[in-house]
């Protein structure tokens, strides 16, 4: 009964003061100072009593009354003597009320909350010379926080209630304070940098409050990002990151950071804020970088210019790496999992209880807050007590927080954070610590909370990811020395790269934190994918293949590292094995380790031992397929060293074969990684390392080049051929191939590996119930020589071809289909095969059978098959079989409808057929389509030729070519250009009769013009190169010339050169010009007058561009080199017919004045050879 009546009676008396409060506004409604007294007198005298009365009362009467008392106070005090008194009295009470009743604010009640709350920071004085402003200042500074503590309590009270527009508006109200708090605090003793300063006390309460409150505010910023992060507008986002951006410009204009508990607050909460703003991102953040890690860098050392503190660090390093070793002995004795924050005992939280009370602080929840930060730390890192104090503690947070904000800001701008390379990495004497200047690099090896250097790790990684891997490709070393007082910046990438190389291969030998190891291999093998080697100094791969094969023979400290550490290393081995182009270093290591050990995997200690070590490791597939992997890459970037590797390489595949004999052989599909106690995984890997043996032995070198298929050479063109690149066959850059081994000189190179691969090895993996190691063994024949292949016995050559047509028309697994339709074509360009009838009908049966396939992945191999078939028919000795051509035009045609990967191989197998393909029935058009034989009009008549050389099929390939040039991508439209080329080669086709053949010339000239692949341009300009008659180019001839040579004169102010096409820039010059020279040797059987006026009108660009060439095969005539010799007299005679054509034109069009400019040039000394 007491407490119902206490109860009614509180009730009593709060409705009595907001009866009583709101009758007087109403009778005193300009009355501020009177209404101000009754404020006072009769609600804020009675707080406590309000505050006990609040909890029974219903929710939305209290929110109510406080809103109107909350209106009161902002109305009232704008005018009253004491602005601040009164309305920080009202959000105490408003707070205080709010720890104990929930407050349910709908959207508009909460915008009315904040702005009003923000009514408060406008009456606070703007002066705090005097005592009493400065008491008044804190007690507005007390009431603001008062109001984020209120406004945080309403959201965690219920987060979900908190929508968008909500957080908006506490953005905003946020804001508004930090951007008071910023301007009040950068102007106080406080915040001066010097430590030692004397202010008076009452400053420094009042900064430290400041900082507290700007502490909370950047905390809940960064809360209401983690909320509706994604959601929040562009111009919000803009706004905040203005005002961090205005805060971190003010941290960097401060000689140095203070180092203080309150301070160390305020800087983590601050770039936690900036690291989930930035993580949120909404635009561009370029202009902002340069400043943001201008400050962050200084963070990188916050907390680490203490001598004591250092001291302290690496004791505790020492100590937490001994409890390591200990945790390990003891984890399986240790029982339930704890985490760290409650395995401590009493002890440690009492003492952390002390140290948080003697920290001064107006609210409970900083208590709080420091009393759960130790539990930030992992079980590895120790308890609080190893870190001495809290501002250890807060420092660590803080250059935390600063490490994944230059990640955040890495990510957000990858592109141009190359240029902050040089504040954040070092470039010199990475391995020595320097008190007063940090990089990441430095954070990775010696800072004393592991969390940073996680970071580091982590920040260091995405610095080498993306758009920087391509920028680093222009890095070069040069001696420090060598550079003098300015250094390029691509030497100073270079030294960037030599100094992580040092720093992570030194972490890499020492560190024994499992965690850190792993992030230490992710940046290496990032390292060495970004690493221009070959612009390195050459021992710098080879350090870096000696250093990750020391430690892995060195092991691990723990066993339940063993898998995945283990993996890791050997993986970061194969990626610098493979780093291209290879090293010559690195060859002769390999070299040293054959010689010393002949056989290696008998006592041998060397790379290749070692990998051969853990290939055979069959109880751990993880490892064994890493060690696979780079056994792999081993023969494919040094081929040379195989013939030492056959024996290990033949026993561990034939090892992992016959570990599968037991299973049932079925034709079936198989899913997952299951077949044996391997894994098929491991298996194909083995049967890959055989088949890139098998290349590297047998001198495997790409598709065989055909004879004679050069479309058009011209001595022009030839000086800009590029070595094409074959990613299928092994690497033969080092040295030329050294094919040594037990072979007669009558058995080619890697023969007997060949036959003894298909009895032990091949035989058994295409009986596999696995798909994957079935397409791995077919994948084997498409690297075979046909020197090989013929050098073996009949059976066996049999079984070659047997096994790659059924596995093409039989196996259902579409991988094994597509491994078989690639090895055929490559198999079908071998001079023994393609004369074939019988074998070559199977290979059209099944690439047709896989070109109808219903997975794209069939149909690609399936049609690249097909026309290499198709390039192969015009080689052969008989005319084409009318049913192939018949069969494998349809093919085609229908896979121009297809995907454009598909669509260019079908647009290569139609160029290759539409040269064979005789057309001479259509050279006349009063010809029958289908006559029986020849007759005395000369027409043919009966010919099965000429059936196949009908109007239909030529008008159908030629609408296909120029269908692919509108809808195709550029490979497509390079590949149209090159067939149209052999179309024009075909020697029965008369193009001046051809309806079709202006458009072609046009699309030509389009494509030469527009295109901005320098590619397709080049090959557009050789096809108008082809034509070997004015007849041949028919009505378009005028075109065409005039064309080109507008093109030709305006190369110079080409409008569509990109960074790509740069490097073909040259040879398309070339190409024109050689095109050029063509037509102008043909005008002359011209006749065409307009022709002439054009070519008249041109004379002065004709003449200087003439004496250009004639200036630039000076030198080469002289040369000493025949074959240089020989191409430039090739050229000057391209030239001189040329000009010997224009003269004619000139004479003939009445210019003889034009005609004796070029006989002036044509008695240059190089033509008088």
């Amino acid at each position: 009964m007491a407490v119902e009546a206490a109860s009614t009676s509180s009730v009593r008396s709060w409705r009595t003061a907001f009866l009583t409060l709101r009758d007087e506004v109403l009778s005193h409604p300009k009355g501020a100072l009177s209404i101000l007294q009754i404020l006072h007198d009769v609600i804020l005298t009675h707080s406590n009593s309000l505050i006990t009365a609040a909890p029974y009362l219903p929710p939305h009467e209290v929110v109510s009354d406080l809103m109107y008392l909350l209106n009161v106070a902002a109305t009232t005090t704008a005018s009253g003597k004491d602005p601040v008194h009164a309305f920080t009295q009202v959000c105490h009470l408003i707070h205080d009320v709010n720890v104990r009743v929930p407050l349910d604010l709908n959207s508009s009640a909460w915008a009315e909350m904040l702005s009003l709350f923000g009514k408060l920071l406008e009456l606070s004085p703007g002066n705090a010379d005097k005592s009493g402003a400065l008491l008044s200042n804190s007690a507005a500074i007390k009431a603001v926080m008062d109001c984020l503590e209120t406004t945080r309590h309403l959201i965690c009270l219920d987060q979900r209630r908190c929508s968008l527009s909500e957080n908006i508006h506490l953005v905003k109200f946020l804001l508004h304070i930090i951007i008071y708090c910023h301007a009040k605090s950068h102007s106080s003793a406080y915040s001066c940098g010097d430590q030692t300063c004397k202010a008076d006390s009452t400053i420094r309460i009042f900064d430290s409050s400041l900082w507290k409150v700007q502490t909370t505010a950047f905390t809940m910023i960064g809360e209401a990002f983690s909320r509706v992060g994604p959601s929040f507008p562009m111009e919000i986002w803009q706004s905040v990151i203005e005002v961090l951006r205005k805060v971190m410009d003010a941290l960097a204009s401060k000689t140095l950071l203070v180092e203080d508990t309150v301070l160390s607050r305020f800087y983590t909460s601050l770039l936690n804020s900036l690291h989930l703003v930035l993580v949120n991102w909404k635009g561009s953040v370029a202009e902002h970088v340069a400043a943001f890690v201008a400050v962050l860098r200084s963070f990188l050392i916050y907390g680490m210019t203490n001598a004591s503190l250092l001291a302290c660090h690496n004791t505790n390093r020492d100590q937490n790496a001994l409890k390591l070793k200990q945790d390990e002995s003891t984890r399986v004795d240790s029982g339930r999992y704890r985490p760290p924050h409650l395995r401590r005992g009493n002890g440690s939280l009492q003492k952390l209880g002390a140290q948080a009370s003697n920290i001064p602080s107006n609210h409970d929840s900083s208590a709080v807050d420091l009393s759960s930060s130790d539990s930030d730390f992992s079980d590895n890192e120790g308890t609080l007590k190893d870190f001495g104090n809290l501002q250890i503690l807060h420092s660590c947070k803080a250059r935390l927080a600063a490490i994944t904000c230059i990640q955040d800001l890495c990510e957000a701008d990858p592109k141009g954070f190359t240029a902050q390379w040089m504040m954040l990495l070092p470039t010199s004497d990475v391995l020595h610590a320097r008190k007063n200047e940090a990089t990441l690099l430095s954070c990775l090896l010696f800072d004393p909370y592991m969390k940073a250097r996680l970071a580091s790790a982590s920040a260091i990684a995405a610095m080498l990811d993306g758009p920087s891997s391509v920028a680093l490709q222009v890095a070069e070393y040069r001696e420090s020395h060598k550079c003098g007082s300015y250094m390029a910046f691509s030497s100073s990438l270079g030294q960037i790269l030599m100094q992580l190389h040092t720093g992570v291969l030194h972490l890499i030998e020492h560190e024994k934190h499992t965690g850190l190891l792993t992030s230490s291999f992710k940046i290496l093998m990032r390292l060495i994918s970004s690493t221009p080697y070959s612009r390195m100094p050459g021992e710098l791969l080879r350090t870096v293949i000696s250093s990750l094969h020391t430690r892995i023979d060195g092991g691990f400290p723990f066993k339940s590292d063993q898998t995945g550490l283990l993996a890791m290393a050997i993986g970061c081995l194969a990626a610098a094995v493979s780093a291209s182009p290879s090293s010559c270093q690195v060859s002769e290591m390999f070299q040293a380790e054959i010689s010393s050990h002949p056989v290696l995997r008998q006592g041998g200690t060397g790379v290749m031992a070692t990998l051969f070590h853990h290939a055979e490791r069959v109880s751990n597939p993880t490892v064994s397929f890493e060690a696979l992997q780079a056994i792999r890459v081993v023969c494919h970037n040094y081929p040379n060293v195989m013939f030492a590797c056959w024996i290990p390489v033949s026993s561990i595949v034939y090892g992992f074969l016959r570990s599968e004999t037991s299973e049932v052989p079925s034709r079936r599909e198989t899913a997952g990684s299951g077949g044996g106690s391997p894994g098929e995984k491991v298996i194909a890997a083995a049967v890959k390392v055989l088949d890139e043996c098998l290349r590297a032995l047998s001198g495997f070198r790409g598709t065989e080049d055909l004879f004679g298929d050069n479309l058009v050479e011209t001595p022009f063109i030839s000086d800009c051929i590029r070595d094409k690149k074959i990613s299928s066959a092994p690497s033969y850059a080092v040295e030329s191939l050294k094919l040594t081994g037990d072979n007669s000189k009558d058995c080619p190179a890697g023969s007997m590996e060949w036959g003894e691969a298909i009895e032990k090895h091949v035989a058994l993996s295409l009986c596999h119930t696995s798909a994957m190691i079935r397409a791995a063994s077919i994948t084997c024949f498409a690297g075979i020589t046909s020197s090989v292949l013929f050098s073996l016995e009949k059976e066996k050559q049999e079984f070659v071809l047997s096994s790659c047509i059924n596995a093409a028309v039989s196996d259902e697994a579409p991988s094994v289909k597509a491994a078989a339709c690639r090895a055929i074509g490559v198999i079908a360009c071998f001079p023994g095969i393609f004369m074939s009838d019988e074998v070559l009908h199977k290979f059209i049966n099944a690439t047709n059978i896989n070109t109808r396939h219903h997975l794209i992945s069939v149909r690609i191999p399936a049609s690249w098959a097909m026309a290499n078939i198709c390039d192969c028919l015009r080689h052969r000795d008989s005319e084409p079989n009318v049913d192939l051509v018949a069969s494998l035009s349809e093919s085609a045609l229908q896979l121009t409808k297809d995907a454009d990967k598909i669509k260019s191989n079908a647009v290569r197998a139609l160029g290759n057929l539409s040269r064979v393909i005789p057309f001479s029935s259509l050279n006349k058009p009063d010809c029958e389509v289908y006559p029986s034989e020849q007759h005395e009009d000369g027409c043919h008549h009966g010919s099965l030729s000429d059936s196949l050389g009908n109007v239909h099929l030529l008008d159908r390939i030629v609408q296909a070519f120029l269908s692919c040039i509108t809808t195709g991508n550029v490979k497509v439209q390079w590949n149209v250009c090159h067939a149209l080329s052999n179309l024009f080669l075909n020697e029965t086709l008369r193009m001046q009769h051809m309806d079709w053949a202006p458009s072609v010339y046009s699309i030509l000239l389009i494509l030469l013009r527009d295109s901005s692949n320098y590619k397709i341009r080049i090959q557009a300009a050789a096809a108008l190169a082809v034509p070997c008659t004015v007849l041949d180019y028919g009505r378009s001839f005028s075109d065409v010339v005039q064309g080109v040579e507008h093109i030709l004169e305006n190369l110079g102010s080409d409008q569509n050169l990109t960074p790509s096409s740069f490097k073909y820039r040259v040879a398309l010059e070339k190409q024109v010009t050689s095109t050029m020279l063509h037509l102008l040797g043909l005008c002359s059987n011209s006749g065409h007058e307009p022709l002439g006026d054009f070519l008249v009108k041109k004379v002065s660009f004709f003449e200087v561009w003439f004496k250009e060439l004639c200036s630039s095969l000076e030198d080469m005539t002289n040369h000493d080199d025949n074959n240089v010799k020989s191409n430039s007299k090739q050229k000057v005679e391209l030239i001189f017919k040329a000009m010997q054509s224009l003269s004619q034109v000139y004479e003939g069009n009445n210019q003889p004045a034009h005609a004796r400019r070029l006989e002036k040039v044509i008695n240059l000394p190089v033509f008088s050879g």
